[in-house]
């Protein structure tokens, strides 16, 4: 049986990807509304608030699942984590509540207020900033700026979290996101218009992933040497970046080829196997340079009864989540789509 330790830090970055390939998309979908113009714009808002509207919620499970097993099964790191870089994580916390509220009050609003375009402003910004803060606290932990050698403060301020390769994470998170739900976009609609618009759409985020993926590369050479260093000379290394390469050209191909859901299938592996890539270069640590998986976990006793728990919860979770999408999704998994 693998380590304890291990299999929860593993389920940790299960849980990751699973919110970056569901609750991401969310995050993307904001991010086409904020830059949503033209003619259709409202069309196309009606069609991202449609889309999200029924899983909103539900997609935020995984991170909290996340979460929830840093706090139990490594709350060291938890508690390092938390202080070291509280500003950025207030500031994805206060995102994903205003982000939420916002929502609700811009896509069920009975009556037409004044006010729902205020509140669409602000789902759509905070689905912008969230992600760029998100992605900041994931360069962070990777940069070695953060030493829990040191007495829990905040010793570094902002110079932790706000550097070249922290913030050039931050810029690459939404873009994976709205490259996500551009191509995910196009599976919501038969409306002709709007496929060609969300395709351009998937053609351009796609372009922008690929320039800030190579600038994340440069960056982590720059500034976390030691991460670059894991991230491409371990084994995996070539035989991960290439299945990346071929992932992001089929979903160029089958965009280009109209073969929508062989896109989406494309586009969610590059994106789940990026954030699997850095997730095996930051192994066996949680927060380079000091706090490692082993150092950081909690009794063998705790961490078995975590994963006895994780298991019968995933028992009860997978088939509720699956009959959520069966009944409200189905269309758009099933590449059979509705006009909006």
């Amino acid at each position: 049986m693998p380590d304890p330790a291990a299999l929860s830090a593993g389920c940790i970055l299960a849980s990751l990807v699973l919110y970056v390939l569901f609750g991401g998309a969310d995050f993307g979908g904001g991010v086409w509304d904020l830059l949503a113009r033209g003619p259709r714009a409202a069309d196309r808002r009606r069609l991202t608030a449609g889309a999200i509207g029924p899983v909103w919620e539900t997609n935020h499970i995984w991170l909290i699942t996340a979460i929830v097993i840093l706090f139990t099964a490594f709350p060291g790191a938890f508690a390092v984590v938390c202080t070291a870089l509280f500003v950025p994580l207030t500031i994805v916390l206060a995102g994903i509540v205003l982000r939420g509220a916002a929502f609700a009050f811009h896509a069920y609003h009975l009556h037409e207020e004044r006010s729902v375009g205020r509140w669409g402003a602000v789902f759509a910004s905070a689905s912008l900033v969230t992600p760029v803060f998100l992605g900041i606290v994931f360069g962070a932990i990777s940069s070695g700026r953060i030493r829990a050698t040191e007495p829990l403060a905040f010793t570094g301020g902002a110079k932790l979290w706000f550097s070249l390769f922290p913030i050039s994470v931050g810029f690459l998170v939404p873009a994976s996101f709205a490259f996500l739900a551009a191509v995910y976009l196009l599976l919501e609609t038969d409306d002709p218009g709007l496929r060609e618009e969300f395709r351009r759409d998937a053609f351009r985020s796609a372009a922008a992933l690929a320039i800030f993926s190579g600038l994340t590369l440069v960056a982590a050479a720059v500034d976390a040497p030691e991460f670059f260093r894991a991230l491409t000379g371990r084994p995996w290394s070539i035989p991960l970046a290439a299945a990346a390469a071929a992932a992001a050209a089929g979903a160029i191909a089958f965009l280009a080829l109209r073969r929508y859901p062989l896109a989406r299938a494309c586009a969610a592996a590059q994106v789940s196997l990026l954030l699997i890539g850095w997730g095996m270069a930051q192994y066996p640590y949680l927060i380079r340079p000091d706090v490692t998986v082993f150092s950081a976990a909690a009794s063998p006793g705790t961490l078995r009864f975590l994963l006895g728990a994780l298991a019968a919860g995933a028992a009860v979770l997978f088939p509720a989540i699956f009959l959520l999408l069966r009944v409200f999704k189905w269309e758009a998994i099933s590449g059979t789509p509705r006009r909006p």
